[in-house]
């Protein structure tokens, strides 16, 4: 299997991870790649690049069944309001494209909110920075790796 990015940071920091592989022909949604997987859905998470009413980036991580609540994933960064990143602006800002952003190894770190479902969860499954990998890990390794707050963010 292919090293990316982020497990290269994370062996790195030898920390503990699981790296799981998909075919990645075309870019399947997340409830496809749980699927591909053998995953729980409630598990496996997608991240979301935001920008709030400040011009501030924010990256939210939610289950892949779930839809983004705008208005709570403002409160839970405390401005007025926030809308998703334009798809054309995902790479230049964040090194990842569309179906391969991890919320670790961006090229710059913004506060990151991982939704409340997160607590009842042993391992989160999320992108490893390239479609067709993802990676494994407990919540606390990943806060080993970036910091990040708990909030209710779904619909």
């Amino acid at each position: 299997m292919e090293k990316t990015n982020v497990m290269r940071l994370l062996d790195g920091r030898k920390l503990p991870y699981t790296a799981h592989e998909y075919p990645a022909q075309s870019v399947p949604n997340g409830l496809e790649v749980a699927r591909m997987l053998g995953q729980d859905p409630t598990h496996v998470f997608k991240t979301l690049v935001t920008v709030g009413a400040s011009h501030k980036n924010y990256v939210l991580v939610i289950p892949v069944g779930e839809e983004l609540s705008l208005k709570k994933a403002a409160e839970a960064v405390h401005e007025k309001s926030i809308e998703m990143l334009k798809s054309k602006e995902l790479l230049p800002l964040t090194g990842y494209i569309h179906g391969g952003c991890s919320p670790i190894g961006m090229k710059k770190q913004f506060p990151t909110v991982v939704d409340e479902t997160a607590l009842l969860c042993d391992t989160l499954v999320f992108s490893a920075g390239k479609v067709g990998y993802q990676v494994e890990m407990t919540p606390d390794v990943l806060a080993q790796m970036i910091p990040y707050t708990i909030a209710d963010v779904t619909m």
